[in-house]
């Protein structure tokens, strides 16, 4: 089965978030109290693509092996359905998910770019490597983003999905319309604040 016949089969969409969301850079700025403060940088693309995707009906989450308060912050900003850090083994999130949800494993779709999410990506119905993955990642994956990890691939990922549903024109004018609440409220970050 090809990509974008395995993409019309989609329901959840679940993303590693470094090297994927992010750059895969991780900053630690030294904080007063000698702990560090961890940052990250993740494309604007993304978080609107993330509201693209909820409005075509996926239900979208991250699933990541470290633990960090930018990540939750920008997950709670996106209002991500499913947020699982600290995850070193990422198939025990994928089940709880499924069984959350009631979908297959053929009716999920997992972006990553290193090998820890090879496990997932070797058993889902969608199977999806950054620009920038490692070659074990892209040799696994169904369909490689245009564009790096942190530059527009997990909005990569959700117009490709959405396209092969024959959904992206539409979803893009439902958030174009200026009645339409959903869209409104749907990616209105503030960080911290």
């Amino acid at each position: 089965m090809n990509a974008e016949a395995r993409a019309k089969k989609i329901k959840v969409l679940i993303f590693d978030v470094d090297g994927v969301l992010t750059d895969g850079q991780i900053f630690v700025i030294p904080g007063p109290d000698g702990k560090g403060i961890e940052a990250k940088g993740f494309a604007a693309h993304d978080g609107l693509g993330i509201t693209l995707g909820r409005l075509g009906g996926l239900r979208i989450g991250i699933i990541t092996k470290r633990n960090s308060q930018t990540v939750a912050i920008r997950a709670r900003d996106l209002k991500l359905e499913f947020v699982y850090q600290g995850q070193a083994h990422k198939m025990h999130a994928i089940r709880e998910i499924l069984e959350k949800t009631g979908y297959s494993m053929d009716e999920l779709a997992y972006v990553g770019d290193d090998i820890i999410d090879l496990p997932v990506m070797r058993v889902c119905g969608l199977s999806i490597a950054t620009a920038n993955a490692r070659q074990q990642v892209k040799d696994a994956a169904h369909y490689t983003t245009p564009n790096r990890g942190g530059e527009g691939a997990g909005r990569d990922a959700i117009d490709f999905i959405l396209s092969a549903q024959g959904t992206l024109t539409k979803v893009i004018e439902q958030y174009l319309d200026e009645d339409n609440q959903a869209a409104e409220v749907a990616d209105v970050g503030v960080g911290n604040m």
